[in-house]
């Protein structure tokens, strides 16, 4: 697989929808995720992350103009003891749910399916964190239709132990702009984390988004020998 900078893996795409990145800072220190959402339409566009306990939520930035809350309003991070829950929907709270039961991240997601946005169905991609005792592991999904067929769902769920440092994957809804949206391909895209700061790090990635379509960013650092967190927000409202 090709590893790409971030700079050749954002700014060279007008319309990825949203993305997540799990990976390790360059200096091997901490556990590095960011997840960010952008917007084609008025209602995508008028939203803002704001932190939520040790979380964040979309809200809109304009209570006034939301004209449709239902697969825009969310909470994108959850976090459960070691574990750090990082989505782009409502399955968030279907992963917390089962983490808390016992069930796997892999289990606790079948219950679920790409979004009903028709005829787009945007995939469901999800990611899990964890950081214990000096150590990170994290796993990846995508929930996306059989080629645009509503009656069918293919499940991805891809796993990475002891990840190398400076190193982070990247997956995303879209491949690219279009109409209907084509979903995201294959498995998760492999990145240069050359980064040992969170300021350094969002900045890089919020840069690179496209100026017109970047709504929001989250980006988290972990310190793998303590669990102690940093986050930092980006809002474009």
């Amino acid at each position: 697989m090709i590893q790409k900078t971030l700079k050749e893996a954002l700014s060279k795409n007008e319309y990825p929808g949203r993305g997540i990145i799990v990976g390790k800072s360059a200096d091997g220190k901490h556990a590095v995720s960011a997840y960010w959402i952008m917007g084609r339409s008025e209602n995508s566009r008028n939203r803002i992350f704001v932190e939520d306990g040790d979380g964040i939520r979309t809200q809109a930035f304009d209570p006034s103009k939301l004209t449709d809350p239902s697969l825009i309003i969310y909470a994108p991070v959850k976090v459960l003891g070691s574990k750090t829950i990082v989505t782009n929907g409502d399955q968030t709270d279907t992963v917390y749910d089962g983490l808390k039961n016992g069930l796997s991240f892999e289990k606790s997601l079948k219950s679920r399916m790409f979004e009903p946005d028709s005829p787009n169905f945007t995939p469901r991609i999800s990611a899990l964190l964890e950081v214990e005792n000096g150590n990170f592991n994290f796993s990846m999904s995508i929930l996306k239709s059989d080629c645009g067929n509503e009656s069918s769902v293919n499940r991805y769920t891809f796993d990475f132990e002891n990840p190398r440092a400076g190193i982070g994957r990247y997956i995303h809804t879209y491949m690219q702009n279009g109409n209907p949206l084509p979903s995201f391909e294959g498995e998760p895209e492999l990145l240069e984390l050359d980064g040992t700061s969170i300021e350094e790090t969002a900045n890089s990635i919020w840069e690179n988004l496209n100026e017109d379509n970047k709504v929001s960013l989250f980006v988290r650092f972990i310190e793998i020998a303590t669990g102690k967190a940093q986050t930092k927000i980006i809002n474009k409202n």
